[in-house]
């Protein structure tokens, strides 16, 4: 059959029909994915023959059928990435095929895959209206359809699929950008940067299967990248497993040959189809992008741009670097602060690192983001800083203190308060008011200000629950340390009024992960949770 012949003539009896001739990936490449639906099996059969050779980009087709609309929503359920749809209107009903692209595009917000109506009713839908109404990208009669034409249709479908996808993992890319931006206290800043720079980097290349990663010092990579001094920050792909797993084992010695040599150089390479690229940072690790292209052909136009992003990308990893530092300095003098205190009253310095870890347990039950908990966490060691300002023979006495003492006694929260006000810095001022409010009680019968409810800072309630439970649990200069279920039952009768009820219910069902960290960080060596 020439290309002028229709292509909907009588199919041949030999057209194939196997899973070679539906599947066709040359290079290694993903094949692109069509989905032909039509309730004709001729219709199938010959279009599988006119596409037997189809390639783009250097990669071909893998052919789906559908004999329904339904059957084809449920393919489209399973593969999310078909890139064009030839969807007959006249099937299991006069309508179905409409139906079928009004629920792929409004209620499954597919707008990504091309669909291309065919039809040989064309009565039954007008191409004006199905074209405004269905958002349709192609509409033609199964006449006009020759072979030429089809696989001009089909390439042309194809490459605004590749760039539908480009645009839309520029916007994903972005998002995890601007994410980042606004997340750089916490941990997974780094993950969610690296994670949209790569999604950034192959919409704009069009690359694909991004690693990204970081190791200490230079360790030859042999056989697999499994090797501890490395760390798998951020993949894409057929990468993505790597970086749930922590390791590598899909990447050939030659291609390790290759990232070692650019670690020893300090230089980015292009081999074959895949960049390599060495990010220079200021701090003491090194830092590779591995990416792969499906085309090797226009790597020099590319390798300029791709020096010139890396280089800034090497840049904003090390401001990452340097805000992490920065925090987890600044938390450490807080720990630092906190034990002090606790050593000069005689009592575990672990007590501040098991107050910390309970207050942020409890935040996160509390539903409070995983930002202020750790902020929470990072302030409360400082919640007795004022016993600084106490006298030794109120703060170390071992019996009971009378009025006078106590008075004295309660005013290390102003003291802390004091202390720490002045400071602009939120983990500053955050630790001034746990140190100021965490003696308050919810009946408003605490002090020093006899605050009541919710007019007491959730950093102070949440602290003061920390605090009494480790306090309890553990011995100190005047009292034997308590029994669990002893401990439980205070704050069961104390809720509603020492302690926030909320919290109390938090504590009771978040039991199990507070005794973990009890166990954890005894007065002996502490252990890794």
């Amino acid at each position: 059959m020439g290309d002028d012949d229709l292509l909907f003539a009588e199919s041949s009896p030999e057209s194939p029909d196997t899973a070679e001739a539906e599947k066709i990936h040359r290079g290694g490449l993903r094949p692109w994915k069509i989905l032909i639906v039509d309730d004709e099996i001729e219709v199938h059969n010959t279009t599988k023959l006119v596409l037997t050779d189809f390639e783009f980009e250097g990669a071909g087709l893998e052919l789906y059928s559908a004999f329904t609309a339904k059957e084809a929503l449920d393919l489209l359920q399973q593969h999310d990435d078909i890139a064009v749809i030839l969807l007959d209107v006249v099937m299991e009903t006069p309508h179905a095929g409409l139906d079928c692209a009004r629920t792929i595009r409004q209620e499954m917000k597919n707008k990504l895959v091309r669909i291309i109506l065919r039809t040989g009713q064309p009565g039954q839908a007008p191409e004006r209206k199905v074209i405004v109404e269905y958002d349709i990208n192609d509409y033609k009669h199964k006449t006009e359809l020759t072979s030429q034409r089809l696989f001009t249709t089909i390439y042309t479908a194809i490459r605004s699929y590749r760039d539908m996808r480009a645009i839309e993992k520029q916007r994903v890319g972005l998002k995890y950008i601007i994410d980042a931006s606004a997340s750089f206290f916490q941990e997974r800043s780094l993950h969610t940067l690296s994670k949209g720079v790569l999604t950034q980097i192959e919409a704009l290349f069009r690359l694909q299967n991004s690693l990204y990663m970081s190791g200490t010092g230079f360790t030859a990579l042999t056989e697999s990248l499994n090797d501890p001094s490395w760390n798998i920050i951020s993949a894409t792909g057929k990468f993505e497993e790597c970086e749930i797993t922590n390791s590598c084992q899909i990447l050939d010695q030659s291609t390790l040959d290759q990232i070692n040599k650019a670690i020893v150089d300090k230089v980015s390479s292009v081999v074959d189809d895949t960049y390599i690229a060495y990010l220079p940072t200021q701090n003491r690790k090194h830092h590779i992008l591995y990416m792969e292209k499906s085309s090797p052909d226009n790597w020099e136009e590319l390798k300029e741009l791709l020096e010139i992003f890396t280089t800034n990308v090497g840049i904003a990893m090390d401001n990452i670097y340097l805000n992490d530092e920065i925090i987890k300095t600044q938390s450490e003098v807080l720990f630092r602060l906190g034990e002090v205190v606790e050593t000069r009253s005689k009592e575990t310095a672990y007590h501040v690192v098991r107050v910390a870890e309970y207050t942020r347990i409890l935040a996160l039950a509390h539903g409070i983001s995983e930002l202020d908990a750790n902020l929470f966490k990072q302030a409360s060691p400082m919640h007795d800083i004022g016993k600084i300002g106490i006298p030794d023979s109120i703060l170390l006495k071992p019996g009971k203190l009378t009025e006078e003492e106590f008075a004295v006694m309660k005013q290390h929260t102003s003291i802390g308060y004091m202390l720490l006000k002045a400071s602009d810095r939120r983990m500053l001022t955050t630790a001034a008011d746990i140190a100021h409010t965490h003696h308050e009680h919810w009946d408003g019968n605490g002090y020093p200000r006899g605050l009541k409810g919710e007019e007491i800072p959730i950093e102070g309630r949440i602290t003061a629950v920390a605090d009494v439970f480790d306090a309890l649990s553990h011995e100190r200069v005047y009292k034997n340390p308590w029994p669990t279920d002893e401990v439980i039952e205070f704050f069961r009768q104390e809720k509603g009024k020492m302690f926030d009820p909320v919290l109390v219910d938090l504590l009771l069902e978040n039991l199990d992960a507070l005794l973990r960290v009890h166990e954890a960080y005894t007065d002996s060596i502490p252990r890794t949770l």
